[in-house]
């Protein structure tokens, strides 16, 4: 029997105290929602039939659990205000809701039950994906995005930075190459009355614009590639002078050979091939030197080390014999000085001294190109300490502690070189 006080559901007879839906048409059909929803239908009654929504929407749409107890009015609420408001004007959508919430409660409410509820992942993917779609033309095109993708910004400090007029966050420089380029499509428009002729001369314009763009990216691709901001601010120098290595004859020739290829590789490939060849290449001569060795003999590196001795002591006695002979030949001359230097003045570079370095030649028996080359030794790296370089040139074989002492005095005297760098 019907307790007196509840409504019931007149197709189910559940009871429908917290929400039912009462039919405009028929009299006293009253349905539960689960009734309604499946479309019950009973005497008269039939499922097209209006309906109106009785109880003033005071049931809970989460149910008894969710936290805070928010009315089904209050939820329709909610959600007005969030499209009307948008999210995050807390302020505004607790007014709209009612006087009975405040904005902290209005965003806990709508965070917890439609982001991150069932119903928030539910209708929002895990991933977003981009709506915007770049329709005009392929990567590396010429409208390509990629043109103007902003490279790593460059390593340097707040100070330098102004110096250079850069903003790290833009990667860009107060004045860009061809700072005026953007004045040829600054005042470009596409009208529907434009003729073929005026839609061509604006294409143009945009044609030369990209260039631009693209000398612009380039340049700023070499700068970053070889390092050249750096190099601009001075920084490090001395550690990069005190770390690079003697650059040789052959390494300078080789990299004059690849200077063409700058343009089409970046610093570090470039590097790379060019220590891959220059390895080569003394493979190829220390190849060539071992073949040498075989064809005279030798199968040991020992045996190697004795050979290069033993030849070196036979160049020089074939040049102790031809200063010797052209002595013999020039020993009528003792009038003077030409019989003093007699031993070396048909020798190479005999021109090249003066009377003093003519005197210690010939009183050291040393070849005036010898000398020279021990002179242009001593006075380079005299120069390279004055300025902070450290040098470790080699000296010939020739030149032993008696004659190295020798020259040393002789060029301090002489005013080639400070005594405190002797």
């Amino acid at each position: 029997m019907a307790e007196p006080g509840k409504q019931y559901c007149v197709y189910c007879l559940a009871e429908v105290s917290p929400l039912r839906f009462r039919c405009t048409e028929c009299r006293d059909i009253e349905l539960c929602p689960e009734c309604f929803s499946a479309g019950a239908e009973i005497g008269h009654h039939r499922r097209y039939h209006g309906y109106q929504l009785v109880d003033g929407g005071h049931f809970t749409l989460w149910g008894p659990e969710a936290e805070g107890g928010w009315t089904y009015r209050e939820e329709q609420l909610l959600l007005d205000a969030i499209e009307q408001f948008g999210f995050g004007n807390w302020e505004d959508m607790a007014a709209h809701v009612g006087a009975s919430r405040t904005p902290q409660e209005v965003k806990e409410h709508y965070v917890l039950m439609y982001i991150h509820g069932n119903l928030g992942k539910a209708c929002i993917p895990d991933t977003i994906p981009n709506r915007v779609t770049d329709h005009t033309c392929p990567s590396g095109g010429p409208l390509s995005p990629s043109l103007t993708t902003p490279l790593p910004p460059v390593d340097i400090s707040v100070a330098e930075q102004q110096q250079l007029g850069y903003m790290p966050l833009r990667d860009d420089y107060d004045i860009e190459y061809d700072q005026d380029a953007e004045r040829l499509i600054s005042g470009l428009s596409v009208n529907y009355d434009d003729e073929d002729l005026e839609i061509e001369l604006k294409r143009a314009h945009v044609d030369m614009y990209v260039r631009k763009l693209r000398e612009r990216q380039r340049r700023k691709n070499i700068a970053k590639d070889y390092n050249l901001v750096p190099a601009f601010l001075g920084k490090d120098k001395k550690k990069e002078r005190a770390a690079r290595r003697k650059v040789t004859k052959e390494e300078k020739e080789l990299r004059l050979k690849l200077r063409p290829l700058y343009q089409l590789m970046s610093c570090k490939e470039f590097d790379d091939l060019f220590e891959t060849m220059y390895k080569e290449k003394m493979l190829r001569a220390k190849i060539r030197e071992l073949q040498c060795y075989r064809n005279n003999g030798i199968s040991k590196m020992q045996e190697s080390a004795e050979y290069e001795v033993a030849r070196d002591k036979r160049e020089k006695r074939k040049e102790n014999k031809a200063v010797k002979a052209v002595a013999a030949a020039g020993g009528g001359k003792e009038d003077g000085r030409d019989g003093e230097f007699a031993a070396i003045e048909h020798l190479p570079g005999f021109e090249l001294l003066s009377g003093r370095e003519k005197v210690l030649c010939s009183s050291l028996n040393l070849s005036p190109a010898r000398y020279v080359t021990v002179k242009t030794i001593f006075i380079k790296d005299h120069l390279q300490k004055r300025q902070g370089i450290p040098s470790k040139s080699r000296l010939p074989s020739y030149v032993d502690k008696v004659l190295m002492k020798r020259i040393l005095n002789f060029l301090t005297e002489s005013g080639w070189i400070s005594r405190d760098a002797s």
